[in-house]
């Protein structure tokens, strides 16, 4: 099979993956607090990402990297998934799944204005248009489409689901000067975040769970949003001869998301979640093509 085709099977299968993972989230949290799924999650990512890099012959990576480099682990670990997951947990506990989801998926264009600031680059007209037209389907998506009202269904978990996409920028950001190999690094990160996440658990929650169905939710979230779809990703992204076209598949990943949200959530989909969707996937458009 060629190179390309083999990009598109493993980018689709990461797209579909990551599609189901906002259903994932609300289903576990009738079961689990956020803290208990983001552990139990956690936990399952280890044992995914050490799998992978045990089968690929590399987990002595993992042994050989310098002291300011495992620092660096524990720094991104504390961003990702320790902070990242929280926020964004809590956000999916006190928001429908259908607004939730959107409003994470804004983290591409926060990212691109952190940029500005922390990385030096220029505000273009295209970061502009984008912003304005990706915050306003922000906007309709919160306040379900009440813009005159100005009322927003529930001010704190809009606010948590901006606020995850900062640290998600974030981490990106900061990642971008780490040169170890993607998988080893990633799971470093998981580890050294592991004993802040099973303190918090200790003092805020309880890590004891006893309905399996949570369980198996964590074990889901934990093998599909934080595991095996990033590798997928990664594989995606190293056969293809153009990143942009494997770039391009993660805009059908939020309509997927939808279907999955009314089909298995149970989840009415508001008319505003579906004009918000569309401007914010605009605004992303409009953000790829300024690039190019």
């Amino acid at each position: 099979m060629e190179k390309q085709r083999q990009a598109y099977l493993f980018g689709l299968a990461a797209v579909l993956c990551w599609s189901t993972v906002a259903t994932a989230f609300k289903l576990s949290l009738r079961y689990l607090d956020p803290i208990q799924l983001l552990l139990y999650a956690s936990l399952t990512s280890i044992l995914v990402l050490a799998a992978v890099l045990a089968v690929q012959g590399r987990l002595g990576l993992l042994f050989g990297y310098s002291r300011r480099e495992y620092l660096q682990s524990l720094g991104l670990g504390l961003l990702n998934p320790l902070l990242y997951y929280l926020v964004l947990l809590k956000a999916y506990d006190l928001l429908p799944a259908q607004e939730a989801q959107p409003l994470n998926y804004t983290w591409a264009l926060t990212l691109a204005l952190l940029s500005i600031p922390l990385l030096k680059q220029k505000l273009g007209l295209a970061e502009l248009g984008a912003g304005l037209v990706c915050y306003s389907g922000v906007l309709v998506i919160s306040t379900r489409g009440d813009l005159a009202g100005f009322h927003f269904s529930n001010p704190l978990g809009v606010a948590l689901a901006l606020g995850s996409t900062v640290i998600w920028a974030l981490y990106w950001i900061f990642n971008t000067r780490d040169r170890r190999d993607p998988v080893a690094g990633l799971l470093l990160n998981f580890l050294f975040a592991l004993p802040f996440i099973l303190l918090a658990c200790l003092l805020f929650s309880d890590p004891l769970v006893s309905d399996v169905r949570g369980l198996l939710g964590a074990v889901y979230v934990g093998v599909f949003e934080m595991g095996i779809t990033y590798v997928l990703w990664l594989l995606a992204l190293k056969r293809s001869a153009n990143a942009a076209r494997i770039g391009n598949l993660i805009f059908i990943s939020p309509v997927f998301s939808l279907v999955f949200i009314h089909l298995l959530v149970g989840e009415e989909i508001f008319p505003s979640t579906l004009v918000g969707l569309g401007l914010i996937l605009a605004g992303l458009v409009i953000q790829k093509l300024g690039r190019r």
